[in-house]
């Protein structure tokens, strides 16, 4: 009876190695401060030497950290993705669902980055941070169907984004209580309210305000 084969050596492309050590430094960074992450601790998840590790990151680890944040706001991105079908808060709910999922998978290290104060933290770091939640206030207005947003309510759509980045942290430092299903609504329910207050100042909040009716 012959062996069994073994299967053939596959050497990985230059993107597939690229991304596989992002992927090994995105699993440190979830569970870790950056600083308490080094380019010793990637290369052993990824199976790979350090010098190699440097042969694609050679800017050591700064320039790692910064392409996995990178890869980290990406996703983070998708978290906003929603089509625009249905009732409008039970789109924002999906895109919270999403959301505190990651954040859930991404303790430490999501608490690390809006935190801040860490030896690896740069200009370009907080840009990349920044561009998330650039991003997460245009899908808000695309969903509320605006395309000139006034500064009330840039202001408090802007309010109601760092409301929910505090309270994901707080989330994290309670022990994820309450459960996220009840954060979830309970976030939806805030970002009613403060439009609700804002529409009292604001004619163009207050029109988008009628149209929350049980159909929207």
């Amino acid at each position: 009876m012959p062996p069994p084969a073994v299967p053939a050596y596959r050497r990985l492309s230059v993107e597939e190695r690229r991304s596989q050590l992002l992927d090994s430094a995105l699993t440190l960074f979830a569970h870790r401060a950056p600083e308490d992450v080094s380019l010793d601790d990637v290369a052993e998840a990824a199976g790979v030497s350090r010098p190699l590790v440097y042969r694609y990151f050679p800017g050591g680890k700064q320039q790692l950290y910064e392409a996995a944040l990178r890869s980290a706001a990406e996703e983070l991105r998708h978290c906003f993705d929603e089509p625009h079908d249905g009732p409008l808060l039970t789109r924002l709910g999906r895109a919270l669902d999403r959301y505190l999922g990651f954040v859930d998978e991404h303790a430490t290290g999501f608490s690390a980055l809006l935190q801040g104060g860490s030896v690896v933290e740069t200009s370009r770091t907080t840009a990349i941070v920044d561009g998330v939640r650039r991003a997460a206030a245009d899908h808000i207005y695309s969903h509320l169907g605006v395309t000139d947003p006034g500064p009330r309510l840039r202001m408090t759509v802007r309010m109601w984004i760092t409301a929910v980045e505090a309270s994901s942290l707080i989330w994290l430092d309670e022990e994820k209580q309450p459960p996220s299903g009840e954060l979830r609504d309970w976030l939806v329910e805030q970002f009613v309210a403060v439009l609700t207050v804002t529409a009292g100042r604001d004619p163009q909040t207050a029109a988008l305000l009628a149209a929350f009716t049980p159909g929207t």
